[in-house]
């Protein structure tokens, strides 16, 4: 495991932060593109790109807190000091995704555009660039594995993380989800960049988004180690049945608007 690239100067490179800020670079590239397809303003990629970074951090970092708080056990001012607030370490997907969609809600609506026409062209690069950004959960070795595989049929991809941030016990193998999570990203990222060119009403691709992110996550959960909530489900996987449920259902009644549009055309 690489959590520490190199040092220039005082100034640490770590690997999740620079897989975090290509992740960023290649998202904000493939969201000018489908803009300018979409014969919008490609300078919206910046900004766009800008207030995702700040809002995912922000939100990752509070989620992370609160399940500490409420779920690991962890007294809250030992989570509020600065070596957690600014570690690289500590970030919670699901809560970075909620704050940004809000903020970039708000920000659309102020400049007056199309919130899920806008949403649609973000949604690839978010697929492409998660799965990026868990390349660097996996090189840091930051907590974000899986269960123990030892003894099992899965050994044979079974991987030790026992010099990661949070390290595995040595001799212990375990599923590395986050390779899985970056295949997977990949795979979603392929299907939405292609689909969208057929894509019938705003809110299609960045639903669809939604659906397979939230069974992708849904199923991953199970082999991973957080914390159950409740019914034997941890919070990323409620938070990913009510971004199923919402995705489909939204779906269905923008599909249906739409057809009612074209029989009354």
């Amino acid at each position: 495991m690489y959590p520490k690239l190199i040092e220039i100067g005082p100034v640490p490179i770590y690997s999740y932060g620079l897989m975090l800020g290509i992740a960023f670079l290649v998202g904000s590239v493939i969201l000018r593109r489908e803009l300018v397809r979409k014969h919008l303003d490609e300078n919206l990629a910046i900004n766009i790109t800008f207030i995702s970074l700040v809002a995912g951090i922000v939100g990752s970092k509070l989620f992370y807190i609160i399940e500490e708080w409420n779920f690991g056990d962890v007294p809250l001012s030992s989570l509020l000091k600065s070596d957690v607030l600014f570690s690289p370490s500590g970030l919670t997907f699901y809560g970075g995704l909620i704050l940004s969609i809000v903020v970039l809600i708000i920000f659309c609506k102020a400049k007056k555009l199309k919130v899920l026409e806008i949403f649609d062209c973000m949604a690839p690069a978010a697929a492409l660039a998660y799965g990026i950004a868990r390349i660097g959960c996996h090189l840091s070795g930051d907590g974000d594995y899986g269960i123990r595989v030892n003894g099992t049929m899965w050994e044979f991809i079974g991987y030790s993380y026992a010099n990661g941030t949070v390290p595995t016990p040595p001799g212990v193998l375990v599923h590395p989800t986050s390779i899985y999570e970056f295949v997977i990203g990949i795979g979603i990222f392929l299907y939405l960049w292609n689909y969208q060119k057929n894509s019938k009403f705003n809110g299609d691709v960045f639903f669809r988004y939604l659906v397979l992110s939230g069974i992708a996550r849904l199923f991953i959960e199970i082999i991973r180690l957080n914390p159950r909530i409740i019914f034997e489900l941890s919070q990323a996987q409620i938070i990913s049945i009510i971004m199923i449920v919402l995705g489909v259902v939204m779906l269905i009644i923008l599909s249906k608007n739409t057809t009612k549009k074209g029989q009354t055309a």
